[in-house]
């Protein structure tokens, strides 16, 4: 058994146990090894609401790493007699008890959190606080958290709220883009108009475009503006009253592929399928790192049958129900494998220069799926 392998240990989090198995799986492929990294654990949750993690083993100068998932709404627990279903904040406070659990006892100290607590509220508009910069300067301020592992995070600016900690922002567009190429028939991706849903989506629909440097495609961007009512606030979001598209007009044919972190209700989206498919567009594909569904999936339902849109394709970086993954146009991405090199890599002491952005896998991938049909 290796230096390394003996040092490297993880906290899974039952809100990420099922992703954190597969995570456990593909490492013990790349140690050689059966034996598990996982550090047994035990989580309560007492009747007046307050939780409690115990760690079940040693973690004593081990490289540990923490998984989460703060989206993760299916755990219940019982407060006062009624049943809570977990929320973000009970999720970051148990966080901190884990790393509290961990002393100083651990070599280094890493947090993976693919989904960053309060990441949409990453900057102060009126009297309101910069929730997640509060969250990263605590994190920060505790001297046993080494480095916080995110994904796609909204805005990657937050991170200068930390200062000691390290913040590594990956993206599973490579991990993503391989199955929906390999999902799509040729003539489908001959010509392809990335397409931002806001202003805001610009930089990673820019992300998406740049990976699809390819001989055998024709390609183009084009990006909506939101008008919002500031006015007026709605399930805790300002409405939108305008949705404008900048970018080539004559879009005809093609197949767009709309690019965006999250899909919350899916509000936006439905009004960005609807002004696409007025330019005639002819197919479309929703590409987010999280779905998060959180008014349901009914109205993505109506307009898939109504072939509005083509599928989704997202990840298993923050939960999903069940339910939902069995809808056709429904396609989960696992990430697993990309995590493992992920924490294999940074176990060893090794760059992960690749790993964070590496444009030219896309391409390579085309390429090989062109030359094949020859």
């Amino acid at each position: 058994m290796s230096s390394y392998e003996q040092k490297l240990k993880l906290i899974v989090l039952k809100s990420a146990l099922e992703l954190g198995d597969k995570i456990d799986s593909h490492l013990g492929k790349l140690y050689d090894t059966s034996e598990t990294f996982i550090v047994p654990s035990r989580e309560t949750w007492f009747n007046d609401g307050h939780g409690k993690v115990e760690l079940m083993d040693s973690i004593r100068d081990k490289d540990v790493y923490i998984l989460t998932d703060i989206g993760n709404y299916a755990m219940e627990y019982e407060m006062h007699g009624f049943i809570n279903h977990t929320s973000p904040n009970d999720l970051a406070a148990q966080l901190k008890d884990t790393i509290g659990a961990c002393k100083c006892h651990t070599d280094r100290l890493s947090i993976i959190m693919p989904l960053l607590y309060a990441g949409r509220q990453h900057r102060r508009i009126g009297r309101e606080a910069l929730t997640c910069a509060t969250f990263l300067h605590e994190l920060d301020r505790d001297s046993r958290v080494n480095r916080l592992i995110t994904f796609d995070a909204h805005d990657e600016g937050v991170q200068q709220a930390l200062f000691q900690t390290e913040f590594d922002n990956f993206f599973a567009t490579n991990v993503i883009l391989e199955q929906f190429i390999n999902n799509t028939d040729i003539e489908t991706l001959k010509n392809i108009v990335f397409v931002a849903p806001d202003f805001g989506a610009t930089g990673r629909m820019n992300f998406y475009l740049n990976s699809f440097n390819s001989e055998f495609i024709t390609k183009d961007a084009g990006s909506f503006y939101k008008r919002r009512d500031y006015n007026t606030i709605i399930d805790g979001k300002n409405p939108i009253i305008e949705h404008s598209y900048s970018g080539n007009e004559n879009i005809k044919g093609t197949t767009a592929i709309v690019v965006d972190d999250m899909i919350a209700s899916g509000g936006s989206m439905f009004d960005v399928i609807d002004e696409l498919k007025k330019k005639k567009v002819e197919h479309i594909y929703l590409i987010s790192t999280f779905s998060l569904f959180t008014k349901g999936i009914d109205k993505f339902r109506e307009y898939y049958d109504k072939k509005m849109f083509d599928g989704i394709y997202t990840t298993n970086l923050s939960y999903i129900d069940e339910q939902y993954k069995k809808e056709e146009w429904l396609n989960v991405v696992d990430c697993s494998e990309y995590i493992a090199k992920i924490i294999y890599n940074l176990n060893h002491s090794m760059s992960i220069t690749e790993l964070l952005r590496d444009k030219s896998y896309p391409s390579k991938i085309l390429a090989k799926k062109f030359n094949q049909n020859k």
